[in-house]
C-alpha cells in the first residue's frame, strides 16, 4: 500500500518534471464565424487540458493576408496558444489540429530552452564582477613623462 503511495508522488513529479513550454499558432479558415471561432478555441483548450497540458493563455489574433494561398485561401483568422504540457499531451493536440476541417495550417514551437538559454545569460552576467570606471589623468600630467634616470 505504501509504495503506491510513494511510486504516485514519485510519477507526478516525474510528470512536473517533463512539462515543457510550447506555444502553439494555428491558422483557421476565414469564413469562420466568431461564434464557431470561440467554440473550436474551447473545444481545443478542453482537448489540451483533458491530455493533462495546462492552457497558460488562448490569444485570438485577429484576420491576417498569408503571405501564401494555402488550401484556396489568402486570409486566415490566427490563434495563439501558450502552454505547458510533455509530448503526449502535445501529439494529442496536434493530432486534433490535423483532424479538424476549420484549421487550415498549425506550427508547435518549444519556448522552454530560449528561456532556459537566457536565464543562463543572466547569472554569468550577474555573477560577473564589475569594474570600476577609469579615472582619466590630468593633461599636464599626459604631456610631461616621467622619465627615471
Amino acid at each position: 500500500m505504501f509504495a503506491d503511495i510513494e511510486r504516485s508522488d514519485k510519477e507526478e513529479d516525474w510528470k512536473k518534471y517533463m512539462q515543457r513550454s510550447y506555444e502553439v499558432m494555428f491558422i483557421v479558415r476565414p469564413d469562420l464565424t466568431e461564434e464557431d471561432l470561440d467554440k473550436l478555441v474551447a473545444t481545443l483548450e478542453s482537448h489540451a487540458t483533458g491530455a493533462g497540458a495546462t492552457v497558460k493563455s488562448a490569444e485570438k489574433m485577429g484576420r491576417r493576408r498569408l503571405a501564401y494561398d494555402v488550401k484556396k485561401f489568402s486570409e486566415g483568422q490566427y490563434v495563439l496558444f501558450t502552454l505547458s504540457a510533455d509530448g503526449k499531451a502535445v501529439h494529442e493536440l496536434e493530432r486534433r489540429l490535423r483532424v479538424a476541417e476549420q484549421v487550415i495550417k498549425f506550427i508547435t514551437v518549444r519556448t522552454d530552452e530560449e528561456q532556459q538559454r537566457l536565464e543562463k545569460v543572466r547569472k554569468i552576467r550577474a555573477s560577473r564582477v564589475k569594474r570600476a570606471p577609469v579615472a582619466e589623468a590630468s593633461p599636464a600630467e599626459s604631456e610631461s613623462p616621467a622619465v627615471n634616470a
